[in-house]
């Protein structure tokens, strides 16, 4: 009897033992908290008067702040998203002209409680113009650029479809005295931002199918076309369709009348060829056909 009993408490401290040992331990997080009081700031670099979406380098200062928040996860509305270990940090936005995004943050705490707060910006970015363009463009800061009344084709005109002037290509030194003394300017800032100048001496050609456009009317002739002062221009790709065996694929916008050399009501230029000692450029005049010019640095 006494063996039985012994046996018995064997096995029921054995199932103890057991018991205990499949136990699962806890773990404690403490306290959950959730985030509080989320703020959520933006500053645009270079925003001014001049440039209500900022100077065109894309960079955005971003601040949030939050009580008991441990990280923050910054969506930044472009299809990119960041753990960041505290609220500030610096974003370059890159795609090229005036877009709009929705930077959301979420602050996390104790035990995964988030916290979220979203705001819209719209953002400017300069296209990035390729040295290859740049340098000739400006030289290192600034460069004159005139008429190449010494070339073939120095004013042209041929169809839209073609990157040439097959209808017409101007001889040397035989257009009208006041397309040949205008004076461009290209200039580049420190942020590589380029403006226009023209001086034209008084005086502009026009093709008779653009003269409205500048204000005056009548056939192919020189009028007191006002050139307009200063103006930033606008790069981006080519949206001609053009191949790289015709052209640069870059193309600039003009603001205002858009004139530059002589004017054909266009305001956007394609820079088919440049290099330190000439530019060819190609825009769609007001009368849908496409208009040639080749440029020179002043002597």
């Amino acid at each position: 009897m006494m063996t039985n009993i012994k046996k018995l408490t064997f096995f029921l401290f054995a199932a103890l033992l057991v018991i205990s040992g499949c136990k699962k331990e806890e773990y404690s997080f403490g306290d959950i908290k959730t985030p509080k009081d989320l703020t959520l700031t933006t500053v645009i670099a270079g925003v001014d008067v001049a440039n209500p979406n900022g100077n065109g380098t894309g960079t955005v200062t971003i601040t949030t702040t939050a009580t008991d928040a441990l990280t923050y996860n910054i969506d930044y509305g472009d299809g990119t998203t960041k753990i960041v270990p505290s609220g500030t940090i610096v974003k370059k936005y890159t795609t090229p002209g005036t877009n709009s995004y929705t930077i959301t943050v979420n602050a996390i705490g104790t035990g995964g409680a988030i916290s979220t707060i979203s705001k819209r910006i719209t953002v400017f970015v300069a296209f990035e113009i390729p040295t290859s363009v740049l340098n000739p463009l400006t030289g290192t800061g600034s460069k004159v650029w005139v008429t190449d009344n010494d070339a073939v084709g120095h004013f042209g005109v041929g169809p839209n479809t073609e990157f040439s002037p097959i209808w017409y290509a101007a001889p040397p030194n035989t257009r009208e005295a006041c397309a040949y003394d205008d004076e461009i300017t290209f200039s580049r800032n420190a942020l590589n931002r380029v403006s226009m100048t023209i001086d034209n001496k008084g005086t502009s050609f026009s093709i008779g199918a653009a003269t409205g456009v500048y204000g005056f009317s009548g056939g192919d002739g020189c009028y007191a076309v006002n050139t307009g002062g200063t103006r930033a221009l606008s790069f981006m790709d080519a949206t001609s369709g053009s191949t790289a065996a015709v052209s640069t694929q870059i193309q600039f916008m003009v603001p205002g009348n858009g004139i530059i050399n002589f004017g054909t009501g266009g305001t956007t230029y394609e820079i088919l060829s440049i290099s330190n000692t000439s530019l060819h450029l190609r825009n769609i005049g007001a009368d849908g056909n496409s208009w040639y010019q080749k440029l020179k640095p002043k002597p």
